[in-house]
């Protein structure tokens, strides 16, 4: 699948640059694109061959401006934090008179795939018609969320991207009068299979849907009854395990900071002693220091 960056190629007219970050949760390919302009334009902005969920994340310069068609003004006034959707099929076109910079958020999916993949049906009354400039907090603060970690390579970054994705789709659900699930927390059983699944395969990325699979739940359903069983999501779980695996390996081994953070996950020494940090109010050197005197 090309990206807008590919497909906009040579540039359109006023267009200087475009990048885009790209990454798949739940079969979902999210795009994070950032466009940069000097002047008026007007371009499509492609990926018409799947159904779309855009969010405009940030702009400089003029309003952007989606259109359905080329030379056609948008007949629904400007709404900040502003989102589409359009079905697979249908084009939409950007426009602005004085962009500088525009950055979205687009996820692509297919309904019956992704409705087998999280485990519950998904209708298509909210996503059969095209929908421009509405606005939903919720909703633009989850896509906001996901597009902040379209690059983070961390493992928890899995289950976090899949969590956000599946409670994208849960608010669509309850957008067409599907209620919130009612269920409570996992059964004793449940919960003692899902650990023991997740401390077996520290440190590595770790999907939702094998979680949810294991106690033959949706996605949705499972983060909500993990939630309410431990007080955190899973990947939250999954990363305050890895640290204490860290503190572990501090306390008992005189391996380097950065053979700490390669055996618990983390990028660098550097991304491991933020995570810790956050976690703990202190680095790990001081943490260790602190307990070994």
């Amino acid at each position: 699948m090309e990206t807008r960056a590919e497909r906009l190629s040579p540039l359109p007219e006023n267009v200087v640059g475009v990048s885009v970050v790209r990454r798949k949760w739940n079969g979902i390919c999210v795009d994070v694109n950032e466009i940069r302009s000097s002047g008026p334009t007007e371009h499509s902005l492609c990926l018409e061959s799947h159904t779309r969920l855009s969010a405009l994340l940030e702009e400089v310069g003029s309003p952007c401006e989606p259109r359905l068609r080329e030379g056609k003004p948008c007949e629904i006034g400007y709404v900040p934090r502003q989102m589409n959707i359009m079905p697979a099929g249908m084009p939409l076109w950007g426009y602005s008179a004085n962009s500088r910079m525009v950055r979205d958020a687009v996820l692509l999916f297919d309904l019956p795939t992704l409705g087998e993949r999280l485990g519950q049906p998904l209708g298509t009354a909210d996503l059969d018609a095209p929908r421009l400039r509405f606005a939903d907090d919720r909703l633009w603060t989850l896509v906001s969320l996901l597009a902040d970690v379209v690059d983070d390579d961390d493992p928890a970054t899995q289950l976090y991207g899949d969590g956000l994705t599946a409670a994208i789709f849960a608010v669509l659900g309850s957008r067409r009068g599907d209620g919130p699930s009612t269920r409570k927390g996992l059964a004793p059983w449940q919960l003692r299979r899902v650990i023991d699944f997740l401390e077996s395969r520290l440190p590595e990325r770790v999907e939702l849907s094998a979680l949810a699979a294991l106690v033959d739940l949706s996605q949705a359903h499972f983060s909500r009854a993990f939630k309410a069983s431990t007080g955190m999501a899973p990947y939250q779980w999954q990363l305050q395990a890895r640290l204490k695996r860290a503190q572990t390996m501090l306390l008992t081994t005189p391996a380097s900071l950065e053979q700490v953070a390669e055996a618990t996950g983390f990028a660098d020494a550097a991304h491991f002693g933020k995570a810790f940090r956050r976690a703990h109010g202190t680095t790990p050197a001081m943490w260790r220091r602190e307990r070994k005197r």
